[in-house]
């Protein structure tokens, strides 16, 4: 039972297919896992009931004895992300004001996981409102990175990468706004991928006007994410500015020749962006491997100034997010259970006006285009995945990295901003670990819609590395 667990999601898929294993088998050894480690990582909350559970898995059973297969997933234990609804489960954002909120629906994420076939076990744990990148909240309390307890594992898709590290999920589901599903990943020796907007569709509160938030997959290699994103992308009538590409794309054999690949390392843009001792050194030399297959890299960064877009996502960013908090924000009772975090962006976009929301709109747009002329000359841009190292538990966020001090409790992150701002897809994955056993990761983007192409090189980057292999947590 404990070899299910290290399977490959494409494998144990592939297993369940040819009943070489069975659904209840695998599930088995899941909550197996989950019962020897979730309690020193608490990576998944609002836990099932182990019958219930076992109950799914068995229908999924009788299914393939009648020769019914539902999809990738067919039997594949999945915690959805505190944040996106499943019918019938809590969703708690990790907020006191949710912690009895019981799902109605699915969101349209879960529906398409769900009809591929796969079986909630419960759901993982985030930051309260998913704001900041250190899981921990009132409800559910914190999760602990799986190579240091004592430290975050980062977020807010924390719960889900530190579940994956733990092979207590084969893959997971996660969310990024500012780096969500690309600094967990990265400390957790993990593969997250922040696709295109519209990739993968989300029931947007305001369809015209969306959120720079999407959905995407996290896994601990890259044809298991590859098939996680297909079984999440594809058009939806319900938002009409998702993608009406294939996701077959994502299921074609990822081997490609990258012999004269023009790769460029923004690095801390000319000094614009502090890092923690040993991070920047950790990913240049992560850098060799692309070197060695075949790539070229140079170091270069956009012609726009790196403060000027930081500005323009204060402003959308509050606006974004505010809509969530403002209603609980009114009303004194409820405000005192709202964080400090989600107060800031309440407080941040009411002193706005629609006119500096739409200027902030407009630096932006200006950004995306001094980003699409990097792509004139490169067909890759790099960057670490995180400015520091994973942090004790205890830290609400870093306050000052190096001598620069953060001004607000996501400056520290700002590496993540630029390819968030750009709207392209931006892919997570291991790039070593420094002197204290921590690790940290690199993130690749492509041009706008180029996520086969970003699977591919980290494919290959990864045949190269092995980290996940050669690297694993305290058990």
């Amino acid at each position: 039972m404990s070899q299910i667990v290290e399977m490959t999601a494409l494998a144990l898929a592939a297993a369940i297919r040819a009943k070489s294993v069975s659904c209840v088998e695998v599930a088995t050894a899941f909550l197996d896992q989950i019962d020897r480690h979730n309690s020193t990582i608490n990576a998944i909350v609002s836990r099932r009931d182990r019958a219930d559970v076992l109950a799914d898995a068995a229908d999924k059973d009788a299914m393939l004895a009648r020769g019914h297969i539902m999809g990738p997933l067919h039997g594949l234990p999945q915690a959805i992300k505190d944040l996106d609804n499943v019918a019938g489960m809590i969703t708690s954002k990790g907020s006191p004001l949710y912690k009895d909120f019981v799902a109605p629906s699915d969101s349209i994420m879960t529906e398409r996981m769900r009809a591929a076939g796969a079986v909630f076990v419960g759901r993982s744990n985030v930051p309260e409102f998913g704001l900041g990148s250190h899981t921990k909240n009132p409800v559910h309390g914190p999760t602990r990175n799986p190579y240091d307890h004592g430290r975050t594992p980062g977020g807010s898709s924390g719960g889900a990468a530190a579940a994956l590290a733990m092979r207590m999920l084969p893959v997971a589901d996660g969310s990024d706004y500012g780096g969500s599903l690309r600094n967990p990943a990265g400390w957790c020796n993990v593969f997250g991928f922040r696709p295109s907007y519209g990739r993968v569709p989300t029931a947007e509160r305001d369809l015209w006007l969306p959120s720079m938030g999407v959905n995407g997959p996290m896994a601990r290699n890259v044809p298991d994410l590859a098939m996680l994103l297909a079984v999440q992308s594809g058009y939806d009538a319900r938002m009409p500015l998702s993608i009406h590409q294939d996701p077959a794309q994502f299921t074609q054999p990822l081997g490609r020749d990258f012999n004269g690949t023009r790769i460029a390392f923004l690095g801390d843009f000319n000094g614009a962006l502090p890092y923690e001792a040993g991070v920047l050194e950790t990913c240049r030399t992560a850098l060799k491997h692309f070197e060695t297959l075949g790539c070229v890299v140079e170091d270069a960064i956009p012609d726009m100034p790196l403060d000027a877009m930081w500005r323009a996502f204060l402003k959308l960013r509050s606006w974004q997010s505010a809509g969530g908090g403002r209603p609980h924000y009114d009303k004194p009772a409820e405000r005192a259970l709202l964080n400090a975090q989600m107060i800031f962006e309440v407080e941040s976009a009411m002193k706005l006006t629609a006119l500096d929301i739409s200027a902030a709109s407009a630096v932006r747009s200006d950004w995306y285009r001094s980003i699409a002329r990097m792509f004139e000359r490169y067909d890759f841009l790099v960057l670490p995945t995180a400015q520091v190292w994973p942090f004790p538990v205890e830290t609400r966020w870093p306050e000052v990295i190096g001598n620069t001090a953060m001004t607000t409790y996501h400056e520290w992150m700002k590496v993540v901003l630029p390819f968030t701002m750009a709207g392209i897809p931006a892919l997570a994955m291991p790039a070593g670990f420094g002197e204290a056993g921590l690790p940290i990761g690199i993130q690749i983007a492509g041009p706008n819609h180029s996520e086969f192409a970003c699977l591919q090189l980290a494919d290959a980057y990864d045949r190269e590395t092995q980290w996940v292999e050669r690297r694993r947590p305290v058990m």
